[in-house]
């Protein structure tokens, strides 16, 4: 049988933790939401400050990277592209600032970040998954 990783609550506490501390370095009042691989929340905080619709936008971007093992900044991209993409199933939200948690080649995660400018989102994201190594 095959074997894959997941996230553990140390993980999680430990991305949270850079998540944060970027946040915090810039000034941003967003939330951060990390899931696991299917997309159920293991962890979400709404730091002081931000806007409560925040919440549900952070753990669609964090979903729809789980789920598509993508960025959510590609899908974004794709309609600006291709317009009619719009209408494709896609789960959670399509705009930058979900990114997928991969380890040892598989994705095991994401994280999703909503309260600032997307591509500052997705910074915080990355500060996460980075502390993850």
């Amino acid at each position: 049988m095959r074997q894959k990783p997941v996230l553990t609550a140390d993980d999680c506490h430990k991305m949270m933790a850079a998540c944060k501390a970027e946040a915090q370095k810039n000034k941003w009042a967003v939330t951060i939401a990390i899931v696991d691989d299917s997309g159920a929340a293991l962890l979400l905080e709404r730091l002081d400050g931000c806007g409560a619709i925040a919440s549900t936008v952070a753990m669609g971007k964090a979903q729809t990277s789980a789920l598509t093992k993508r960025p959510s900044k590609f899908f974004e991209d794709r309609v600006k592209e291709r317009p009619g993409f719009v209408t494709f199933p896609t789960p959670g939200v399509m705009f930058q600032g979900g990114v997928p948690i991969v380890h040892q080649g598989e994705c095991v995660g994401a994280i999703g970040v909503s309260g600032v400018q997307s591509h500052e989102d997705e910074q915080i994201a990355q500060a996460g998954v980075t502390a993850l190594g």
